[in-house]
């Protein structure tokens, strides 16, 4: 036997040609002239030095009467038998990255950029807080389903336990109930001027609350959160749509969770996950209902929204809502998005919904964008 075919417990597939000439008494010569080629070119193949091309496994089907594929799956046994194992590490990457965005999360900063699986799946279970990657959200074929108004999904766990990460790491006073509603009673002073975002993460931390803009990741449709940890409240945010009436709308609402103590251990979720809430449809839990009028109200009062709207539509024109803007000190764009809302049409005076990152960003706790928060490993 040649040294190629020594080398594998499959034979190389010139050892089917050497038992066929054979069989058929034959020489290599013989075989050349019925092929129209030199023995030069069957030689390697006969040896066990070149492959099989899909080419020569025609001419030989025709010579032997034997068809072209039984030839070429001969050449895939041996190349198969005679491959390199693969890494195992490739199955254990697919495993990961078929649950959670890992090569989104390295470039983002969260993770350290390693070749070493047994290190990234050590810098996953770091993130979910857990020495086990069966009790990674998602990671496991039992894990619990939440009983939030919407199944979090796995990018929606991945965001949420970067928010813990980096909130972890805050240092605020103790929470004040007290000081938080006093807060909000006096941020309305704030909603008449984009660049005035910038008080609110002071604020918060004065009354105890952690507030930071953690970048979505892709198709997380995540607008908020709000959750506590060690008895301190969190409110995270991901700011994906830069408009003043959907900033203060997220906000008004987490804040409202926190108030109704939603999102504590003895909640049936101990996280309010907040997605989607341009558009509010479909049936909504008790908690989530509130949070959402108290958004609205704290946005525009609701009764002077619906009176403007039944005297004005559908001819509701600028200068009166602008008009309406001024009564209520509230920037354009506040109320604007409260109109659409009302009406539904979400393009009517677009233009009016100023853009407030960079004023917050400025002030705030921020990861994404380019800019990753430095934590302790």
């Amino acid at each position: 036997m040649n040294i190629a075919s020594s080398l594998s417990e499959v034979p190389h597939p010139g050892e089917f040609i050497k038992d066929e000439l054979e069989a058929r008494g034959w020489l290599q010569r013989d075989l050349a002239y019925i092929l129209g080629v030199s023995e030069q070119a069957i030689n390697p193949i006969q040896s066990g030095k070149r492959g099989i091309s899909p080419e020569m496994a025609l001419a030989f089907s025709k010579a032997f009467d034997i068809s072209p594929e039984y030839f070429m799956n001969l050449q895939k046994a041996y190349d198969l038998s005679i491959a390199r194992a693969a890494d195992p590490a490739i199955e254990r990457r697919a495993f990961l990255q078929s649950t959670y965005p890992i090569r989104e999360m390295v470039k983002r900063g969260w993770f350290a950029v390693t070749e070493d699986v047994s290190m990234l799946e050590a810098q996953l279970m770091r993130l979910f807080q857990t020495n086990s990657l069966t009790e990674v959200p998602c990671l496991s074929y039992n894990a619990k389903k939440g009983s939030d108004y919407a199944e979090t999904t796995p990018l929606q766990w991945a965001w949420l336990f970067r928010v813990r990460q980096i909130a972890s790491e805050m240092i605020v006073p103790a929470y004040s109930e007290s000081s938080l509603r006093a807060a909000i009673s006096s941020m309305p002073r704030l909603m008449v001027d984009p660049e005035e975002v910038r008080h609110v993460p002071r604020i918060l931390a004065e009354c105890g609350v952690r507030f930071l803009v953690v970048e979505t990741l892709q198709k997380a449709n995540i607008d908020g959160v709000c959750f506590w940890l060690d008895g301190s409240p969190v409110v995270g945010m991901t700011c994906r749509h830069d408009r003043i009436d959907n900033f203060w709308f997220v906000l008004r609402h987490e804040l409202e969770h926190l108030l109704n103590r939603d999102g504590q251990k003895d909640h049936p979720s101990p996280q309010m996950v907040d997605m989607d809430m341009d558009v509010l449809t479909g049936d909504l839990p008790p908690e989530e209902v509130l949070a959402n009028e108290a958004a609205a109200e704290f946005c525009a009062p609701q009764e002077d929204i619906e009176s403007f709207f039944v005297r004005k539509y559908p001819y509701m024109s600028e200068k009166d809502t602008l008009g309406l803007a001024r009564r209520l000190q509230r920037h354009p764009g506040i109320v604007v998005g409260q109109l659409q809302r009302r009406s539904g049409k979400y393009d009517w005076l677009a233009k009016h919904k100023a853009k407030i990152r960079n004023f917050l960003f400025s002030a705030a706790v921020v990861d994404g964008w380019g800019n990753p928060v430095s934590v302790s490993l």
